[in-house]
C-alpha cells in the first residue's frame, strides 16, 4: 500500500511538473526576401453631404409644375389652408422640425426651388423616375418612397405657402 502510495504520489508530481511553467517565444515568421508592405494611413474621407442637406436651388423638378412666384409678404390665409392639409395628409411621414420616416419641411424654400417642393408634392412617382436629387433623398430615407396624396395644385401651392412659415 505504501509503494501504491508512493508510485502515485511520483506520478501527480511529474504531471503537475509537466503542464506548467515553461513559456515559448514566439519566433517572427521567416520572410524569404519579401519587403515589409508599407503601412496604410487612413486618410479620412470628407463626410459627403446628405441630399437633405444639399443646397440645389436651380433644379425645378420634373412634373407640372414650371414656374411659381412668391410673393414677397406671405398669404397667411393661404398658409393656415396648408397647414391644415399638412396636418391632414403630410404627418403620418414628415415632422415639421425633425428627420422621420421622410424629411422635415423646415427650410427646405433655403434648399430647394418652390417648383421642386410642389413637383414632389404632386408627382412623387415621376420624381423618383427622373429626377436625380429625389432618387438621392429616396435612399437616404430607406427607399421609402413618397406617398402620393392626389392634391390639387391649390393643395399644393398652400401647402408650399405653409413650409414659408416653418
Amino acid at each position: 500500500m505504501k509503494t501504491t502510495l508512493k508510485l502515485m504520489t511520483v506520478l501527480f508530481v511529474t504531471l503537475l511538473m509537466s503542464c506548467g511553467g515553461k513559456e515559448e517565444k514566439k519566433k517572427e515568421p521567416i520572410s524569404y526576401g519579401r519587403k515589409e508592405a508599407p503601412a496604410k494611413t487612413e486618410t479620412p474621407k470628407e463626410a459627403a453631404t446628405p441630399p437633405s442637406k444639399k443646397v440645389d436651388l436651380t433644379n425645378k423638378g420634373v412634373g407640372p409644375i414650371t414656374s411659381v412666384t412668391l410673393d414677397a409678404e406671405i398669404d397667411q390665409k393661404m398658409a393656415a389652408e396648408g397647414g391644415e392639409v399638412f396636418k391632414k395628409m403630410c404627418t403620418a411621414c414628415h415632422r415639421t422640425d425633425k428627420k422621420f420616416i421622410g424629411p422635415p419641411p423646415t427650410g427646405i424654400l433655403e434648399r430647394r426651388t418652390p417648383e421642386w417642393v410642389m413637383n414632389m408634392i404632386l408627382d412623387p412617382e415621376g420624381m423618383v423616375k427622373n429626377d436625380p436629387l429625389a432618387k438621392e433623398l429616396l435612399m437616404e430615407f430607406n427607399g421609402s418612397p413618397m406617398a402620393n396624396q392626389n392634391l390639387t395644385e391649390e393643395e399644393a401651392r398652400s401647402v408650399l405657402e405653409y413650409f414659408r412659415t416653418l
